[in-house]
């Protein structure tokens, strides 16, 4: 692993900095919230136009950039700083490289430069709260998550040569506002049964979308149902088997990203309370000078740097060789450790910046709860940690007993 940057790293990080400081400022951040879509579609038409940012690891045959995936998960860094609520997540990360991994030339044609150009947001339709479960994050993808029986989740079936789907999922990231879902869903019955991806167009009938309150507010989530809503089959049913492992290939290139993302957050969350500190005096002295203030935030500096370093290298696995769409890297476990190490130095940084900043940090007006809500947020959604580890460790076999014979 090369740990330096190269020059097309460092022009992207760059720019991405400079537009998000001039466009996604917490007065902006706060507007775009309150939006019926909770992002700012000029902030992200301007991503897409300047950076080609939507498409920056898709092939360019689509329209992408051909970046590999490590550059747009290092990106996420710098959007992390800023808690830029935009569809990136959902789009780019979490159902392009599925559709780049199991759809058909004819899908591919259709939904990726559109992607690209920034014209078409996605999101992932899986059934609350199995997200985790669904990316093989915190376990293996056992059980019927997408939903085995009569009754939950969503279920497929054939009515007439067309593919019919009916049943909810909660808590999906930008489905209130995504221009065409990836759905996962159960068929078969009990003789065969399976899940496979489907292809929702916004505007379906029988599709109901409605936008929920979430915890993180710079993460917009939605209740979709489907009642009795045609859908495009995703791929063919003779690659149905490839499902699970693009779904773990994809889950770990999510963890990485995410991981650089919480630790963006992390890093200006700290630089946000070194420079109230260096500011606000108690007793006649700068309250940064008290050598045990200086110890908190150098126990938080170490834990953020830490993370950092297992961020990088979780970004840099996803992008090695592995499958022909290159999201399976040399370490499958890299993504989710990365993602738990980031989440509790976020986590840190952001409850340290609340207690230090006094009476201010605790107030709906200051940004410091924001970060911490982001960590909480995206603990409930792809966690929590003590399971990623777990999972981790699973996969490695650390504590499986072996006998050794002499």
């Amino acid at each position: 692993m090369d740990p330096g940057f190269t020059a097309e790293q460092d022009g992207i990080r760059r720019t991405l900095r400079e537009l998000l400081h001039k466009r996604c400022g917490p007065e902006e951040l706060r507007a775009a919230l309150e939006t019926p879509l909770g992002h700012d579609p000029a902030l992200w038409a301007a991503l897409a136009e300047r950076l080609g940012l939507p498409g920056l690891a898709l092939p360019e045959a689509y329209g992408g950039v051909g970046c590999p995936v490590t550059d747009l998960a290092l990106a996420a860094e710098e959007t992390g700083r800023v808690l830029a609520p935009s569809p990136l997540l959902a789009t780019s990360v979490l159902s392009a490289p599925l559709i780049l991994g199991l759809g058909t030339d004819a899908q591919r044609a259709d939904l990726l430069p559109r992607i690209s150009a920034g014209t078409l947001t996605a999101a992932l339709a899986v059934p609350a709260p199995a997200l985790a479960t669904a990316l093989a994050l915190t376990g293996p993808q056992d059980g019927d998550w997408a939903g085995g029986g009569r009754a939950g989740g969503i279920q497929a079936r054939r009515v007439q040569g067309a593919w019919r789907l009916y049943g909810e999922a909660a808590q999906v990231l930008d489905g209130h506002s995504a221009g065409a879902l990836v759905v996962a869903a159960h068929t078969g019955g009990f003789v065969r049964s399976r899940t496979l991806l489907f292809v929702v167009p916004g505007d379906a009938v029988g599709l109901v979308r409605t936008r929920q309150t979430a915890l993180d507010a710079t993460r917009p989530q939605a209740r979709v149902q489907l009642r009795d809503v045609r859908a495009e089959l995703l791929g063919s049913e003779e690659e149905a088997s490839g499902v699970p492992e693009a779904l773990s290939r994809a889950g770990d290139f999510a963890a990485a990203f995410l991981a650089c993302e919480a630790v963006g957050a992390a890093g200006r969350a700290l630089e946000r309370t070194v420079e109230y500190l260096g500011r606000r005096e108690q007793f006649g002295r700068v309250i940064g000078s008290f050598q045990a203030v200086q110890h908190r935030l150098a126990d938080v500096y170490v834990q953020i740097q830490a993370a950092r370093s297992a961020a990088y290298y979780a970004a840099w696995a996803a992008g090695g060789p592995g499958g022909p769409d290159g999201l399976a890297g040399p370490d499958g476990r890299a993504g989710g450790l990365a993602l738990a190490q980031a989440l509790e130095a976020l986590r840190r940084a952001a409850a340290e910046g609340i207690q230090l900043h006094g009476g201010i940090g605790f107030t709906w007006e200051h940004e410091a709860h924001l970060f911490f809500k982001r960590a909480a947020g995206d603990e409930l959604l792809f966690g929590p940690v003590h399971r990623l580890r777990a999972h981790a460790a699973e996969g490695a076999r650390l504590f499986e007993r072996t006998e050794v014979s002499v």
